[in-house]
């Protein structure tokens, strides 16, 4: 099963969580044990899983991105003058996989799901491959 979401980014660099989203289409699937596949198809976004609970890790995480791939770097080429975003997005991935088991994501306790925006605002988009087995 594939499923296809949307969503419009409010600033140029967050991270979005979709945990919810992802979990919603493993339970309208009604997959109990497999995988579910999160995929990006941009160059300047990604897919990531890490800390939700505390908020600080996201915004310790941007800056840190924004510290090693600063955004005006004068040997950068790239026309659209975003490079740093190219580089954050192949840091992050454009994909993460996940176990489905008894119909739950197998996350651990304080993980989540992330769309990581490098480069926006934009509408974007990220697809949802769901697997059983």
């Amino acid at each position: 099963m594939l499923i296809q979401k949307s969503l419009e980014t409010s600033k140029h660099t967050n991270f979005y969580e979709i945990t919810d989203e992802i979990q919603t289409a493993v339970t309208e699937s009604k997959i109990k044990e497999g995988v579910v596949i999160v995929y990006c198809p941009h160059t300047t976004a990604g897919i990531t899983i890490n800390e939700n609970a505390d908020p600080d890790v996201v915004t310790d995480m941007i800056r840190r991105f924004d510290e090693v791939y600063p955004w005006n770097l004068d040997k950068d080429r790239h026309l659209e003058g975003n490079t740093a975003a190219h580089m954050k997005a192949s840091t992050v991935g454009a994909s993460e996989m996940v176990i489905i088991n008894n119909g739950k994501l197998t996350l651990g306790t304080w993980q989540g799901i992330y769309f990581c925006e490098f480069d926006g605002p934009r509408h974007r988009s990220y697809t949802i491959k769901l697997i059983a087995g």
